[in-house]
């Protein structure tokens, strides 16, 4: 992380003194937004896959579950606001600069988000954050969840990270200013940052992925895996102006619509025009980009790391084009607009104002050559690719050996957090699951066998509904049986591959699918079965009370 703030601060610095000669150093700045979920202690406790695995692998959607947005509009319940106030003081107390508290979409979900910081120290409190949550949580009586999706069918929880640059100046460099040149500085790190995602976005993908924010992207409350930049309708009309422009040297007619009509209007057009386009991964929000794909249990230093190093890169090519130009002969603004003129052609493809989650984006994706990598082992093989690998050498960020060290950590991270789910799904499936059903079924056996008894040759009329509940309870017991016997000799086949990519690949395409088919049986077996025998707590218990 160090490493990439100072080839940033290197590359950034330079190209800022194009604008002002008095910059000496460029800062990144960082505000993550922490969503959650806070859940009764002793009902998550009675919940084995959460207290193990910090989501829930199986459950039926409650009746009642975000439709209305209640939740979201409604004011913070008092145990909750009780728990926030607690933990406000703690960060305080610790200098982590808490500013935001407020409801989230889905039940029980909320969010805090800080003052802006520098990127190293707003990295530092979050991961101290995620831990003083969990020990103030414990005062009173709640669970907090940082699973990006613990329960299926509502909103899941993410990290956005807005991030910017400041100099030590004072000056914002993705916000516009008073004049036409503070106005072409923005319009430089904005378009370069473009830029920068462009030629990288599948190493950008890659820095958000894990196995548990696999359930999150391109779920119905999250940016889809295709990476993807929106700006806003605005500002692709000024870059639609700026693309316009002659090449080579600039008239003094053109110089001046260009400053007056294109450059000097930006703060006008700004003006409360920032993004609410939730499906996109990487938005421009006013004077910041928003990284929204990041997950809620993600440490913000894995994408800040790959954000820095890439703009670092991007900054540091800009220069030595700009500075050829101007070897040539050309002045300094006409070689600005010159090369800002070219990456606008070069990164359309990135640009996207639409519906993330459409199935005509996918294709239209598909077709602009941008990468769609849905799974944890298909997003990481960026991370260790020629071009990542001499990207963090020449930024001098890290060598092969570190990325390749990085990698492999993180497959086999993922290998495990598979491995432990499908054992504790399976447990569960078996243990608590079947035994209850099997336990229902004896009571409408014995319910059967009384109807026999009093109406005999009738029975088979007035207990035909009974007999159809335990014939349909017997059809999904076989079907875990049968499925979960599937998932553990996949398990078992995936175990013995000795290469760990391959390993995660057979985890995720062999043994993974098992999960939803288990979980039907079972989420349709606490439909069916008594809910005094449920031994499982419910959605409606889990996020329903306060």
């Amino acid at each position: 992380m160090l490493r990439a703030l100072h080839a940033l601060d290197e590359s950034a610095t330079e190209v800022a003194k194009y604008f002002d000669k008095n910059v000496r150093k460029v800062v990144p700045t960082l505000g993550w937004e922490q969503e959650y979920f806070l859940v009764d202690k002793a009902l998550a406790d009675a919940r084995p896959d959460i207290t193990l695995t910090g989501r829930t692998l199986l459950g039926h959607a409650s009746a009642k579950g975000q439709q209305l947005e209640d939740h979201y509009f409604g004011s913070i319940p008092s145990r909750v606001l009780s728990y926030m106030r607690d933990l406000e003081v703690e960060c305080m107390l610790l200098g982590i600069p808490v500013k935001t508290r407020h409801n989230e979409v889905a039940p029980n979900q909320f969010e805090l988000a800080p003052i802006f910081e520098e990127v190293n120290l707003a990295v530092d409190h979050n991961s101290l954050l995620m831990d003083v949550m969990q020990k103030v949580a414990e005062r009173h009586n709640f669970r907090v969840l940082l699973h990006e999706k613990p329960f299926a069918g509502v909103n899941g929880s993410g990290k956005h990270n807005n991030w910017s640059m400041a100099t030590d100046t004072g000056v914002n460099l993705l916000s516009p200013g008073k004049t036409p040149m503070s106005n072409l500085q923005f319009l430089t790190f904005f378009i370069n940052t473009i830029k920068a995602v462009h030629n990288h976005e599948e190493l950008v993908r890659a820095s958000i992925a894990s196995a548990s924010n696999d359930h999150r992207l391109g779920a119905n409350e999250a940016p889809p895996a295709i990476i993807s930049i929106f700006i806003g309708d605005q500002l692709t009309k000024v870059l639609k102006e700026l693309e316009g422009v002659s090449d080579g040297k600039l008239s003094p007619e053109e110089k001046t619509e260009l400053k007056l009509n294109v450059v000097g209007k930006i703060p006008e057009i700004m003006l409360d025009n920032t993004d609410r386009n939730r499906t996109s991964p990487f938005a421009f929000t006013g004077n910041k980009f928003e990284f929204r794909a990041v997950g809620s249990s993600a440490n913000c230093a894995n994408p800040m790391i790959t954000l820095n190093t890439i703009m670092a890169k991007q900054l540091k090519d800009f220069k030595a084009e700009v500075d050829r130009l101007v070897e040539q002969g050309m002045k300094k603004d006409d070689a600005i607009f010159n090369v800002l003129r070219e990456y606008i052609k070069e990164t359309r493809d990135i640009l996207f104002e639409g519906d993330g989650y459409s199935d005509e984006w996918a294709a239209e994706a598909k077709r602009r050559g941008l990468s769609n990598n849905k799974t944890t082992p298909a997003a990481l093989k960026a991370k260790v690719s020629k071009k990542a690998q001499e990207l963090f050498a020449e930024m001098g960020v890290m060598n092969h050996v570190e990325v390749e060290a990085r990698y492999e950590i993180e497959v086999e991270e993922y290998v495990k957090k598979i491995q432990i789910e499908g054992r504790v799904l399976g447990d569960i499936a078996r243990n608590h699951v079947i035994p209850t059903a099997i336990r229902y079924q004896n009571m409408l056996i014995e319910n059967v066998k009384g109807l026999k008894t009093i109406f005999e040759d009738d029975f088979k009329t007035i207990g035909k509904e009974q007999i159809s509940l335990i014939r349909e309870i017997s059809e999904h017991i076989a079907g875990i049986n049968s499925k979960v016997e599937a998932m553990t000799e996949e398990r078992k086949k995936a175990n013995t591959i000795e290469h760990a990519a391959d390993r995660a690949d057979a985890y995720c395409n062999h043994v993974k699918p098992f999960f939803d088919d288990i979980r039907y049986h079972c989420d349709k077996l606490e439909l069916l079965v008594d809910d005094e025998l449920w031994t499982l707590a419910k959605y409606r218990e889990l996020l329903f009370t306060r």
